[in-house]
């Protein structure tokens, strides 16, 4: 981010924002819909994966939009050092926003274990609850028995979740040995641990489908499956959509990288890229701890 006037700079008004509260609401109805009609195959779930992709295609194009002209006006040399500081509390109240918004799933998660389950399993005196909203009930988690009365297995925390936590813990080694190599002026190392980090982000999100795949079509866990199945695919779904969005920053952070854009003493929107990486690796680890092993 270049930084030549001292002035505080106003841009121009801008048809991003407006553009990407459009297709936020075109991703939520669409995401809504296709939920709520999953395994019918009705006109309903295509009409809900239709808008989906919709409100996908006009998210990419914004951020594609807005990425072009804040990067056109650092380029320029129109930012000061009080924009600088703007970009970064803004960076990091947008990590402190994720932070809420997966605490409360997790806190979904904790009310479900501690709470919910064990009260409708008669703790604390709830007997009679217990024989009025179901009778039989065993307090145990994960709840392998839907209220429907079907059966499903619980994921297993060995196999692909663990080389998943292997392979993003390596992903936030390599993208910090790249941050290291750009302080140091080392172009090649640089683009060759960016490479790295963005291929085994890669490699996790294929893992991540074909467990999906195994979970839907051989386990029986699928988002229906109760408490636990929702739980499950709300936190690793919602993660596994914030390791395509940080893909999707790392290589921009690429091609700007070949573009020559970053110094060794300016380069901010790298490590905003590696502040948001950095994040979705923690946020793993506490998935892979209270979803797949606790």
């Amino acid at each position: 981010m270049s930084t030549k006037h001292d002035s505080y700079y106003v841009p121009a008004q801008s048809r991003w924002p407006i553009i990407g509260a459009v297709a936020l609401f075109l991703v939520a109805v669409g995401a809504g819909l296709t939920v709520q009609h999953v395994g019918t195959g009705g006109a309903g779930s295509v009409f809900g994966k239709a808008i989906l992709i919709i409100g996908f295609i006009v998210l990419l194009s914004m951020l594609a939009g807005w990425f072009s002209n804040v990067i056109g006006e650092s380029l320029a040399g129109l930012y000061s050092k009080q924009i600088a500081r703007s970009f970064r509390q803004g960076m990091s109240w947008f990590i402190f926003s994720e932070v809420m918004f997966f605490g409360a799933f997790f806190g979904a998660l904790f009310y479900a274990r501690m709470v919910a389950v064990p009260w409708l399993g008669g703790a604390s005196n709830n007997a009679m609850t217990n024989e009025l909203l179901w009778p039989g009930f065993e307090a145990i988690w994960p709840l392998l028995t839907t209220p429907a009365g079907e059966t499903v297995q619980a994921m297993p925390w060995q196999g692909i979740p663990l080389k998943n936590t292997v392979i993003l813990l390596l992903s936030s080694i390599t993208l910090h040995m790249a941050h290291l190599s750009l302080e140091k002026n080392q172009r090649m190392a640089l683009i060759v641990w960016l490479e790295i980090t963005i291929v085994l982000a890669g490699f996790f999100l294929y893992f991540q489908g074909v467990e999906y795949a195994h979970a839907y079509h051989e386990m029986g866990l699928t988002l229906q499956s109760g408490v636990y199945g929702n739980t499950f695919f709300m936190l690793t779904g919602f993660h596994g959509l914030h390791v395509c969005l940080g893909t999707l920053f790392l290589t921009v952070l690429l091609a700007r990288i070949a573009k020559d854009h970053f110094t060794p003493k300016d380069h901010f929107a790298f490590q905003a890229g590696s502040w948001y990486w950095h994040f979705v690796d923690v946020v793993w680890l506490c998935l892979f701890v209270f979803v797949y092993v606790l």
